[in-house]
């Protein structure tokens, strides 16, 4: 079998979980660093390995998206791949695929400006989550109680120097009942679920959110399945909550991270050998592989 490519700028505890899952199924590998990684357009008889797969753990956006686009130009299959990830980096359009496919979510409202989203909050009604289209681990996203609070965060928001940042993303405040879920899944399986609780209303891992698990109960698997499906498939990470008539995505995550969420379910659910085992499913899938050249 020709090696899989681990792509990733980072080695964190889920990547030597990974390096290790592949060990012990005996899957040869190449752990690329995408900050040494490079393409030369038009070069398609290089040297360098026969990529089977890439698994792209890159934690940068935009190198994430870039080195899946240019790995697919190469032939080579990628987990996940670019459209995947380009999705799922923006919030307005992943919430748009959710949207046509009739996935559940809370009521989200966008302006195009802060002038406007003042008055896009208050048409929503108060409390709303203010959010950027793009980040993760809850940066920059502030629950507004009023017309007051709402104005004061997005006059600072106008502040910012990205064009994007001024892009008022509005999502209705969900009374959740202290917690919300982390669901993963990896092609049409669902690996596992976690209940994440917290001391604040924001529940991410990384503002020290504390996970158990949560019993796959048919509603919740249904509701992860579609939202991945919605936004092209892949191993992703489907963040829900618990609203009044069922369950509702907040958000689809292609970079997952699951310390937490392994540690929650501890022997009982293995997320490594499960990204490992889509990876797999992927390289084998793909028949046509065209050497890349891994810069030196």
């Amino acid at each position: 079998m020709r090696p899989l490519a681990v792509l990733a700028s980072r080695v964190r505890y889920e990547e030597k979980r990974i390096f290790a899952a592949l060990e012990r199924r005996e899957v040869p590998y190449t752990h690329v660093d995408t900050r040494r990684f490079s393409v030369e357009l038009g070069d398609t008889a290089g040297g360098g390995p026969f990529f089977a797969a890439a698994l792209n753990r890159e934690i940068s956006h935009s190198r994430a998206l870039y080195a899946s686009l240019l790995l697919e130009a190469r032939g080579v299959a990628t987990v996940n791949r670019s459209d995947v990830i380009e999705m799922c980096g923006d919030k307005l359009r992943t919430s748009l695929a959710l949207e046509r496919a009739g996935v559940p979510s809370p009521r989200t409202a966008v302006a195009l400006s802060p002038d406007e989203g003042a008055d896009a909050a208050e048409r929503l009604g108060f409390p709303v989550v203010i959010k950027p289209l793009a980040g993760s681990w809850g940066r920059l996203v502030a629950a507004a109680h009023d017309r007051d609070t709402a104005e004061a965060l997005l006059e600072h928001r106008a502040a910012l120097p990205s064009p994007v940042q001024h892009i008022v993303y509005l999502q209705e405040f969900v009374d959740k009942p202290g917690r919300d879920i982390r669901m993963i899944v990896a092609g049409d399986d669902v690996v596992g679920a976690t209940y994440r609780y917290s001391d604040s209303w924001r529940t991410n891992a990384a503002r020290g959110g504390r996970s158990k698990p949560c019993p796959l109960v048919p509603e919740l698997v249904a509701a992860a399945l579609a939202a991945a499906r919605a936004v092209g498939g892949g191993v992703l990470g489907v963040d829900l909550v618990e609203g009044p008539d069922g369950p509702l995505v907040l958000e689809v995550n292609h970079a997952v991270e699951f310390q937490g969420f392994q540690a929650a379910h501890g022997d009982t659910v293995d997320v490594a050998d499960a990204i490992v085992a889509y990876a797999i499913s992927a390289a084998e899938q793909n028949d046509d592989h065209v050497p890349l050249r891994e810069a030196q």
